[in-house]
């Protein structure tokens, strides 16, 4: 395939330590000040790109929890990561709560329509990276939002967040 697995980086010159801290750095940044800490212990496993050298996956027990995305360097979650920031950093700024009866749909892999959205937190921007949950605080979908946090709550029509993966999907 393409991708190289090393729990150290394969050039030398910067230690498994630096992408730790660069990796913890770019979730501070784009989710609030200590998510990166409390998602990205210190026994995570990085991936590498062959081609690059740059990092490409964060795993934990041969799990994704996060692909660091090369167009704008950063960080895609998985559902895994969701779950664990939904736990441990309830103060994240990435959360997009959604009425109970859509839950399903959503779980499923379905996008959330502005409709639906009970609840945005005010940092959220158009294209951001988002945690669907439902009114109960479950972990519905990750996705990226098509509108920023005071247009959805302004919209009453059109997708909200296109969704890419749903807690039910394999």
């Amino acid at each position: 395939m393409f991708i190289l697995v090393e729990t150290k980086h394969s050039n030398d010159d910067e230690p498994m330590e630096n992408n730790l801290a660069k990796v913890r750095s770019i979730a501070d940044y784009q989710f609030g000040k200590g998510v990166g800490a409390q998602i990205f212990p210190d026994n995570i496993e990085i991936q590498y790109s062959p081609r690059t050298g740059r990092i490409r996956y964060i795993n934990i027990d041969g799990e994704r929890l996060a692909t660091l995305r090369p167009t704008d360097g950063l960080l895609s979650l998985s559902i895994k990561a969701a779950q664990l920031m939904t736990e441990k950093t309830p103060f994240a700024k990435c959360f997009v709560t959604v009425k109970n009866d859509v839950s399903k749909f959503i779980s499923d892999g379905g996008d959330v329509f502005a409709v639906h959205v009970v609840k945005v937190d005010e940092a959220v921007g158009a294209k951001d990276e988002v945690i669907v949950i439902d009114e109960d605080g479950q972990v519905l979908a990750v996705g990226r939002t098509t509108l920023s946090s005071g247009e959805i709550k302004a919209f009453k029509t059109g997708v909200a967040v296109k969704v890419r993966h749903g807690s039910n999907q394999s």
